[in-house]
């Protein structure tokens, strides 16, 4: 059984690696003092690592012999690390291997239907990891994988890493962390794939050195990662920022919630998609209309813009409770300068005029690769959690 001793021992031993891995050799001293560890804790945890010959020992020969014994200095034994990403949207897979700058070194994607099958699509996403692993020249037995980042398409609980919610109905009761790990024997966080999206534009993307962004994901469906204070929020049931569940219509349809009348049910982009077709010979989907209203299509910009400020009035009230700097428009809707500006638009009605002033709405500078490069955020700190865990 874990105890909470031996997490904090797996979690120190992880920062001393991580550490080690982003640095030039670097003394006992200077690791307590980085990392903030104690030196006896320092102290156990490099000999346990030199004894399984993960990191090496030299000693400093610039030091004078005069100013007494030359200093140890330690370094990982072999390639620095690499961290696995996953990211998983309602019809597709993408993983990328990465290393610790996060830059990739292979990136597989497929189309699969993942709301429907689960178990397939975590054994798909398995293989492709292991695809990624060897085309990047990566032994898992041999090389140092940190860890995989795993993103879903629904809300996760945070304290059992189950999913427990009708948005993603054919999973709930799976904890599909436990699932990757076993079939990778890797260890495996994972987290819904909106607070990846946020998490990436706030480490790599449009919301750089930002501490304060909502993060919106609106393609088929929608919903929001927050970031407050520099730290993903997700709420004490893992829900936070569904705000594609708020109810916008009192008598709207039935959504996949559960609930009626909600905005995702409004003006997602399958419902954008029903509310067109009839005026269209042509099978439309959600990518057919963004490219019709990158050419200038008027009833099709009408629709977004719509959905704009119907997804920015939710918005409104939602920045005039935490006051953000910046909103980031993510997924395939950033594309649609219409559907931006109606959000815009709604911002500058319906928040209070200092909220409105002190904050920005921008499409996602990541786009597509934000929820793998959330999921490469999170990797890296899979192995100090049990697998499977948040």
């Amino acid at each position: 059984m874990t105890t909470p001793e031996s997490r904090m021992r797996v979690a120190n031993r992880t920062q001393v690696l991580d550490l080690l891995g982003r640095s030039a050799p670097v003394s006992r001293a200077e690791l307590a003092r980085r990392t903030g560890l104690s030196r006896s804790t320092v102290s156990s945890i490099v000999q346990e690592l030199l004894a399984a010959e993960q990191i090496v020992e030299t000693t400093d020969a610039a030091v004078p012999r005069s100013g007494g014994r030359p200093p140890s200095l330690l370094t990982l034994s072999g390639a620095p690390g690499t961290l696995v990403g996953v990211d998983i949207g309602h019809r597709h897979v993408r993983v990328a291997v990465a290393d610790l700058a996060a830059k990739p070194l292979a990136e597989h994607e497929i189309r699969l239907d993942a709301d429907n099958s689960p178990v397939e699509t975590i054994d798909r996403a398995a293989a492709m990891v292991r695809e990624c692993l060897a085309e990047a020249g990566i032994d898992p037995k041999r090389d140092r994988v940190l860890g995989v980042g795993m993103g879903i398409p629904g809300p996760v609980d945070p304290h059992s890493a189950v999913v427990a919610s009708p948005i993603l109905a054919n999973w709930i009761g799976l904890a599909p962390g436990e699932e990757l790990a076993s079939r990778l024997s890797l260890p495996v966080r994972v987290e819904n794939d909106a607070n990846l999206g946020a998490l990436a534009e706030a480490t790599y993307g449009a919301a750089r050195d930002v501490e304060d962004v909502i993060y919106v994901k609106a393609s088929s469906g929608i919903g929001a990662g927050l970031v407050l204070d520099g730290k993903l929020h997700r709420g004490i049931t893992g829900i936070a920022g569904e705000i594609g569940h708020v109810r916008f219509e009192d008598n709207g349809p039935i959504c996949r919630c559960g609930n009626r009348g909600c905005l995702e049910k409004a003006f997602g982009g399958t419902r954008l998609v029903e509310l067109l077709q009839p005026a269209y010979e042509e099978t439309l989907s959600v990518e057919r209309l963004l490219e019709l209203a990158q050419e200038g299509d008027i009833r099709v910009n009408r629709i977004l813009d719509d959905a704009g400020r119907a997804v920015g009035r939710v918005l409104a009230d939602l920045c005039n409770h935490l006051n953000p700097a910046l909103i980031v428009v993510g997924d395939t809707m950033r594309h649609s300068e219409s559907f931006v500006l109606g959000i815009k638009d709604s911002i500058d009605r319906f928040t209070q005029p200092d909220t409105a002033a002190a904050l920005d709405v921008v499409p996602s500078e990541l786009g597509d690769n934000a929820g793998v490069m959330g999921a490469l955020v999170i990797a890296d700190s899979a192995s100090a959690a049990q697998p499977g865990t948040i």
